[in-house]
């Protein structure tokens, strides 16, 4: 089993805009699979502290080292999950990121039984990308986790379909306060590389030219299903030296089914339009005798600029159901034929015939 849980190896400070990669390449390390913790923050249903620590527990021994979290993740139960699972671990045996541009408040009045889309009570999470509450969102983190450093901190969810018209005040504060004190703590060593975690693309294209980012987690738009808008993004990324994580792969449940289209697409019931697409991923990968799951997890990784591909995973069978589908040898003619079926867009970069996963 490789050690980064996805039998992949790792593809390969200036002003704000400049093309940066020795750096970049050094501060953001991880690769291949990545397992996601917000199904295990109780993501729309609760997840029992057995089930969880059950899950975390095999993908370390299967050989997974790279994890994701933030504290809206079940307003911080997915980092203290988390963090009890790596406690005794050897800090240079996995990696972790973590996320800030939220504060997690106590709130008795939260008695309903899905918070946030958590299935959680008595807290609620309130957007904050001042410098004071980045700090203190990191702090909180750090206790959490149990430890003294991340290796990357993602500034959470801006973007003006998160924030609506409060979109250029967001960004201004992101620009002025956010981001510069996560690069005080990259300075400082606690956490190692920053950079955005969103689900919008437009936002990538607008920070890049802006601040000094290492890499950027992009949820739900480079993945099997849709590419063409995250395209110019990832191009770019790649010519500035910018690591980028795939997140979402399965386009939040629409594609991790090995039998059949999921009923929901970013995070809504996905439109009949949407499942049409989808059966068409999932009858051409039938008739090649592929996984659709197993072409989701491996697709995303063939672009040069994405370095690692985060799955959410809430119980064992989903880890190692995650990990058998980055291993699996996929036959070179699948990729072309999706191509060829406008699934994949004309532009971008399909796995090489022959490539080992």
């Amino acid at each position: 089993m490789a050690t980064d849980g996805a039998c992949r190896e790792p593809s390969g400070d200036a002003e704000a805009g400049a093309v940066r990669t020795a750096d970049t390449a050094s501060r953001v390390r991880v690769s291949g699979l990545g397992f996601g913790t917000a199904p295990i923050g109780n993501l729309y249903a609760e997840v029992a502290e057995r089930d969880a620590r059950m899950a975390l527990d095999r993908a370390l021994q299967l050989g997974v080292r790279y994890f994701d979290t933030a504290p809206f993740y079940g307003h911080g139960l997915a980092e203290r999950r988390l963090g009890a699972a790596l406690h005794g671990a050897a800090r240079d045996t996995f990696m972790v990121s973590t996320k800030a541009g939220r504060r997690i408040e106590p709130d008795p009045a939260q008695r309903a039984p899905v918070n946030d889309g958590f299935a959680v009570q008595g807290s609620r999470a309130v957007f904050d990308y001042s410098r004071d509450g980045v700090r203190r969102s990191f702090e909180a983190s750090l206790q959490r986790l149990g430890l003294d450093r991340v290796d990357i901190l993602f500034l959470h969810d801006i973007g003006r379909l998160t924030h609506g018209g409060r979109h250029p005040e967001v960004l201004r504060q992101a620009l002025d306060e956010a981001l510069p004190a996560m690069a005080d703590l990259r300075a400082a060593g606690v956490a190692g590389a920053i950079g955005i975690g969103v689900n919008e693309v437009e936002i990538c294209a607008e920070l890049m030219p802006r601040f000094d980012l290492d890499c950027i987690m992009l949820a739900g738009r480079y993945t099997l299903f849709e590419q063409s808008s995250a395209l110019p993004v990832l191009d770019e990324a790649q010519r500035r030296g910018v690591r980028v994580v795939v997140a979402g792969p399965y386009n939040s449940g629409l594609l991790g089914d090995p039998h059949g289209p999921g009923k929901t697409y970013n995070y809504a019931p996905a439109s009949a339009a949407t499942l049409a697409r989808a059966n068409e991923i999932y009858a051409i990968c039938a008739e090649e005798g592929v996984d659709v799951g197993a072409a989701a997890l491996q697709f995303p990784l063939a672009h040069p600029a994405v370095c690692a591909v985060v799955a959410g995973l809430r119980n064992v069978m989903e880890v190692e159901g995650a990990i058998s589908r980055s291993c699996q040898r996929l036959p070179a003619r699948l990729w072309p034929r999706l191509q060829a079926a406008g699934i994949i867009a004309a532009g971008a970069r399909i796995p090489a015939a022959g490539q080992r996963p």
